[in-house]
């Protein structure tokens, strides 16, 4: 395995024990769980912001490293062999200094519990300046490896349309802010409609998050929206990963 790179062996440890919550993201055409994300929580169950506040520059990379391995893990022990769900997980870009080498320690406990490569999303969140070139290098890199790839939080971070034009990632999740009130906002419909356009002509698989009503679920579902996530069709689930009830094209249970 090796011992990674100079900028891996820097880091300080994470001493904070935590677990994970994880959130469906649904396929509306088949009533199916696309993928689970792995969202972090305190050991009992405590939101994200515990445990966010205590990552700094020095522990980011271990923090880094623990969640992977931590949602793999879990995701695992959770997921019945039949169940073909995805693993999606949230990285720091900041926290890769070689990504070849930072991602060792994914791979064998990949390995070690025997999730697919290709199970596995890896999504990054423009929520701090990046240099372009280094996210590039990653997303190319863990492309290469087999890896899915996602940008979070699209509309909202840095880089936006500028890293969109130099990678085309797997998956472009829409920021929440464009998703909220979408029913009755005709600006947000428009700007939403059309990026939808746009990523299907870059090939790019669009997935719109932080849905919370059945009204705003049934617009998504008039754009020709497949994946979607949120607390309307459900929760995070603290390491537990649950099913939502089927909907049908008017956003209701069924």
């Amino acid at each position: 395995m090796g011992t990674g790179c100079e900028g891996c062996r820097r880091g300080e440890p994470f001493d904070l024990p935590f677990s994970m919550a994880f959130q469906p993201i649904v396929n509306l055409r088949d009533n199916t769980v696309f993928a689970h994300e792995a969202l972090v929580r305190g050991v009992n169950g405590e939101g994200a912001g515990a445990v966010l506040e205590r990552v700094d520059p020095l522990n980011r990379y271990a923090f880094d490293q623990q969640c992977r391995v931590k949602a793999i893990e879990l995701a695992a022990a959770l997921l019945t062999p039949e169940d073909e769900a995805k693993l999606s997980i949230n990285f720091m870009p900041n926290a890769v200094y070689e990504p070849r080498a930072c991602i060792r320690l994914t791979l064998a406990t990949a390995e070690r519990v025997g999730l697919p490569l290709d199970r596995i999303i890896f999504e990054f969140t423009e929520n701090e300046q990046l240099d372009t070139r280094h996210v590039l290098r990653i997303l190319e890199t863990y492309r290469e490896i087999g890896f899915k790839t996602a940008i979070d939080d699209f509309g909202a971070g840095h880089a936006g349309l500028g890293l969109l034009a130099k990678f085309q990632p797997d998956l472009v999740k829409l920021d929440m802010d464009l998703i909220r009130h979408i029913d009755v906002d005709p600006v947000k419909r428009t700007i939403v409609k059309h990026t939808l356009r746009m990523l299907d002509e870059l090939g790019v698989t669009p997935l719109c998050e932080g849905v919370e009503t059945a009204q705003e679920l049934a617009v998504l579902e008039d754009l020709g929206v497949v994946l979607v996530q949120g607390y309307h069709l459900a929760k995070p689930s603290f390491e537990a990963m649950t099913r939502p009830q089927p909907y049908h094209r008017t956003g209701q249970a069924a």
